[in-house]
């Protein structure tokens, strides 16, 4: 058993550093530990139309008696298209037991999108959507503060490219992941003193692959204009439904001011229900208070608590 399941590892380690030399950059390793990697795969355009992220887990037993858990993610993905790719990659999964079958995988995804390219289909309409079940959750959702603890949290490193001469890049730190259920949530953060340093942080993020390919990148920022006394403040859920409202209210509560906060989800396969908002406000509310824009943990807790009573009070009030 022993040397079957040595066998077995070594297997999946060739076949991470062969598809790693095959697709370099559009490669990239999500969680080591928790064998989660993607890849990003489009058409052969030079310019390509259709593009298409696989994230797949491979579970001890790949691939000697167990298939990976994949994840296809793309903004124009429907509901159809998803169930004819998955039934092509379970096909092949059922033609090479005890294979590798990454690499054909890949391959049959990019045919299908070779394919898509050269019909008349005019190309995606760009809207990302929840891979949650939708429901309606109380506004009263929990953002409790999780310790920092360099000891057991693992920080997933990035390396964002400097800017261009004469390009005003704010420094852009990052926050220590939070994973459950094999969805990892990362928060990323950067000063900012107009939209258009937004928009620059949020570009060289997004030129990260890791980034590049989350499921989904959640963002809010607050901007004080100090000749008009008032905040320039926006978010964007990115498909994942009032998220990034909830993360400007969440600003808003803690009153920081000039502060750009982008939260990445890698979805791990398992629907967390309204636990996802939980971890993006707590890896949003940690980086805050780790660079000081907040108060301490306990004040920033204290000040949530008492909105949350205020809400509570209202809203009786409103019953009545």
């Amino acid at each position: 058993m022993a040397a079957r399941d040595t066998e077995t590892a070594q297997k999946q380690i060739d076949e991470i550093e062969a598809l790693s030399s095959i697709y370099g950059d559009d490669w990239c390793v999500v969680d080591e530990d928790e064998r989660i990697f993607c890849i990003k795969i489009s058409d052969c355009l030079e310019q390509p139309k259709w593009t298409l992220c696989l994230q797949v887990i491979l579970p001890p037993e790949y691939p000697t008696s167990a298939p990976p858990i994949y994840q296809l993610n793309a903004p124009w993905l429907r509901r159809q298209d998803y169930m004819e790719l998955g039934n092509s990659l379970e096909e092949i999964y059922v033609q090479n037991l005890g294979e590798s079958i990454l690499y054909l995988w890949v391959e049959k995804i990019r045919e299908v999108l070779v394919e898509k390219s050269q019909s008349s289909d005019p190309g995606p309409v760009i809207k990302k959507i929840t891979e949650e079940i939708e429901e309606d959750y109380d506004d009263d959702f929990s953002v409790d503060y999780q310790l920092i603890q360099d000891d057991t949290v693992k920080t997933l490193n990035f390396i964002i490219p400097e800017g261009q001469e004469g390009e005003e890049l704010p420094q852009i730190h990052h926050g220590n992941p939070i994973t459950d259920r094999r969805s990892t949530f990362q928060a990323h953060l950067a000063p900012v003193v107009s939209p258009k340093q937004v928009k620059t942080v949020l570009d060289k993020l997004y030129e990260n692959k890791k980034i590049e390919n989350a499921t989904h990148n959640i963002y809010a920022y607050r901007i004080y204009c100090e000749d008009k006394q008032t905040y320039l403040q926006d978010c964007e859920d990115d498909g994942e439904t009032a998220a990034g409202g909830r993360l400007l209210h969440l600003m808003q509560i803690l009153h920081v001011r000039n502060v750009l906060v982008v939260v990445s989800r890698w979805y791990g396969g398992i629907l967390l229900g309204p636990d996802r908002f939980k971890h993006i406000n707590s890896c949003a509310r940690n980086i805050l208070v780790e660079y000081n824009y907040t108060n301490s943990a306990e004040e920033s807790s204290k000040q949530l608590g008492k909105n949350r009573r205020i809400r509570k009070d209202n809203k009786k009030k409103s019953e009545h």
